[in-house]
């Protein structure tokens, strides 16, 4: 005869066993022990300028429009709609931001970039919300609504001012901030390179040196996110329209009016992130987001639909988007050994879960990467410019299983039909 136990009653028979979750401190762990990775291969390899103070600087600037519009992403979803259009309402961002900051100052182009992206959301709102639209098909057509007006624009407004349809005037960059006393003390201790104290000061240094106000903007919007989202009752409300919105409405909760806010503050999030780009370059040029509400999108998702998360996402995008632009090939070259590292242990790890399947498959995926490294001194310049969106389509693959987006994220939803 069978006996109840305590084990039974907190682990009822059929439920699956409690999913690890990434909390902050197993975040900070997992960083500390990448970093203590690439220090190694730093050292066997000599390229030392994968933790140098001009890498990282560049990585964090890449980083950041993705970041934006990532986090942009996350509003939207977690009310329950699904933003493609992110990539539209960049562009929208980035168009008036420059066409406002050439004639009134960075700051007013900040402002109206803002408002480019709002009107880009508001319009994917009205589509999703009040028409019940299909998401993905409003997400494309503000994409190729915001291309095609702002081409249109460019030809009577940027042509008229000393531009061209295809280029705005010069803008005037926003001030930059370098802390001089810590900035100098951290080159010299990145210039040593030590082991992990120099990878160390080359990070600190990059976020020291040369940072641009907005890049502070962007990182304090991160935690901003999470506390209003998760540590307020309004955010309570709006995640609640993405998980059961129809639960939402039995308890008095306005789901139209939350799913309008996300989705606009999510359109002035990306926008702010276009106008980014825009500051960054110093002028604003047709095609100039190159896809990176799209990267933005996927580095939501490889965040778990968490500010933290996609923090993460987009630093990982941007750092090996800065190896391309910085250095090419051999940094990249060097990293296959990372790679390598990074596989073996996903082996140990999938032997120890008892899954010698993936653990065979692995194991001959790090043996050819070795392999490559050992044989060459550079990688091609192809495969250097595809690493960034290799590593994202990669990254987004191994933890596809860990993911869980909201419930009611995508679904149509009509006030009283539940």
């Amino acid at each position: 005869m069978a006996t109840v136990t305590d084990a039974t009653l907190k682990q009822p028979a059929g439920r699956p066993a409690k999913r690890f979750r990434l909390t902050w401190p197993w975040m900070l762990i997992i960083l500390a022990g990448a970093l203590c990775l690439v220090s190694l291969v730093r050292l066997i390899t000599g390229a030392d300028d994968i933790t140098s103070v001009g890498q990282v600087s560049a990585a964090l600037r890449l980083a950041v429009p993705i970041g934006l519009a990532g986090l942009g992403g996350l509003w939207s979803e977690r009310a329950g709609v699904v933003n493609i259009g992110l990539e539209g309402m960049m562009i929208l961002g980035t168009w008036f931001g420059a066409w406002a900051g050439y004639q009134w100052g960075p700051w007013t182009g900040v402002a109206f970039g803002i408002i480019g992206g709002i009107l880009g959301g508001l319009l994917h709102a009205v589509a999703t919300v009040t028409f019940g639209v299909n998401h993905i098909v409003s997400g494309v057509a503000i994409n190729i609504l915001a291309l095609g007006a702002t081409k249109y624009l460019s030809k009577f407004t940027f042509q008229e001012s000393g531009g061209s349809a295809k280029q705005s005037p010069s803008i005037e960059r926003i001030d930059t901030v370098t802390l001089p006393g810590l900035s100098d003390w951290m080159k010299t201790l990145n210039g040593k390179h030590w082991f992990l104290v120099s990878d160390i000061a080359g990070f600190a240094g990059g976020v020291v040196t040369g940072i641009s106000l907005l890049t502070i903007l962007a990182i304090a919007l991160i935690p901003a996110t999470w506390y209003l989202l998760w540590r307020t009752p309004f955010g309570l409300r709006l995640r609640s329209c993405g998980e059961n919105p129809h639960a939402a409405e039995s308890l008095g909760v306005n789901v139209y009016k939350y799913k309008y806010v996300a989705v606009i503050v999510s359109g002035a999030l990306a926008g702010l992130g276009g106008y980014f780009l825009a500051d960054a370059a110093g002028i604003y040029q047709e095609g100039q987001t190159g896809n990176r509400g799209y990267i933005g999108l996927a580095t939501m998702i490889f965040g778990n639909w968490l500010p933290g998360g996609t923090a993460l996402g987009a630093l990982l995008f941007g750092y090996t988007d800065s190896l391309n632009v910085r250095s090419g090939g051999d940094n990249v070259h060097a990293l296959l050994l990372l790679l390598v590292i990074l596989l073996a242990l996903a082996v140990v790890w999938q032997l120890y879960k008892r899954k010698p399947v993936p653990a065979v498959f692995t194991a001959v995926v790090a043996a050819l990467l070795l392999w490559w490294y050992l044989a060459t001194d550079q990688v091609p310049s192809q495969f250097v410019a595809m690493a960034p969106y290799v590593t994202t389509i990669v990254v987004l693959a191994l933890f596809s299983k860990r993911l869980r987006m909201p419930k009611a994220d995508g679904l149509p939803y009509r006030k009283g039909e539940g």
